[in-house]
């Protein structure tokens, strides 16, 4: 054995079977669909699960079981001296707390070490690829979810929601205001700084949407980000549940042109984030990152 493991879960982006190419471990996370059991990027597609929400079947969402967590540690143990592991955020899925739990018990304790950096999609998948630099350069266990949780709070993120219909089903708003909203054509906008998910203003239309986010953005990165764009390790993401690719294209192009000296990283919504907003959510942000 030797070295230093990375691994994450599917709410970065990074699905398992991609997770070879960057020289990490994605631990799949599971949706539920009418009472059966799916795992992202195992034993279902972004295209079947979409179809089957437009076909209204009843989707919920679980964290991983503590057998499934702990049998991918075994199986990495064998392989490494230590493992850091990058869940998605504390706040908004206790998959990072039942994962510190276990983690302090045997044969895990000195060997798991979970880091709390309250991220999710694009900013999680850049911290998880930011754990593997940190590794190849022969930081250890400890010293890595130390940098990580230091730098928890370098980025930022806003999300438009397409529709309405998802956020009534899962009670996140009461039917009356679905119907008013769908009415009216309003497009909430949300945010996650640090580890909640709060509400951040509405839009009339999913253009608008976006270009309230995009000014959001902006002053994140003149305002308390801007020291990491001064030192060249700020990017740029955007991310996106079921779209028409085209209108995908035209919200990238627009990303590039407003950040034109800035990386554009990109990496879908998965489907536990879309079993909540539902297709055409859009999510774009800032986050510092390691990578050249």
């Amino acid at each position: 054995m030797s070295g230093i493991g990375i691994m994450t879960d599917s709410n970065c982006g990074i699905m398992p079977a991609e997770g070879t190419a960057y020289g990490i471990h994605v631990l799949p996370m599971p949706v539920i669909i009418d009472g059966e059991t799916y795992y992202e990027g195992i034993n279902i597609t972004p295209e079947a699960f979409y179809k089957k929400q437009a076909d209204g079947a009843v989707i919920t969402t679980s964290q991983p079981s503590p057998g499934d967590l702990t049998a991918m540690w075994d199986k990495l143990l064998e392989r490494y001296d230590q493992v850091v592991f990058i869940p998605m955020s504390s706040g908004l899925s206790n998959t990072c707390q039942t994962a510190l739990i276990l983690s302090g018990d045997k044969p895990y304790r000195d060997r798991i070490f979970v880091v709390d950096n309250h991220r999710i999609s694009v900013t999680q998948a850049l911290s998880v690829l930011d754990a593997k630099l940190l590794a190849d350069e022969g930081k250890s266990g400890p010293e890595i979810k130390s940098i990580l949780e230091r730098e928890a709070l370098d980025s930022t993120i806003y999300i438009a929601v397409d529709t309405l219909e998802y956020l009534k089903k899962g009670g996140r708003i009461t039917p009356a205001a679905a119907a008013v909203g769908s009415m009216l054509r309003l497009k909430p906008v949300l945010t996650i700084q640090g580890d909640k998910l709060d509400s951040f203003a509405k839009a009339r239309g999913m253009k608008a949407a976006f270009h309230t986010m995009l000014n959001a953005v902006k002053k994140d990165i003149s305002t308390r980000l801007a020291h990491l764009k001064e030192q060249g390790c700020l990017k740029i993401g955007i991310a996106n549940t079921a779209m028409d690719p085209v209108k995908l294209e035209t919200f990238k192009t627009e990303m590039k042109e407003n950040f034109p000296d800035m990386e554009l990283v990109y990496f879908p919504l998965t489907m536990s984030i879309g079993t909540h907003v539902g297709p055409g959510g859009l999510g774009i942000g800032a986050v510092r990152s390691r990578r050249n």
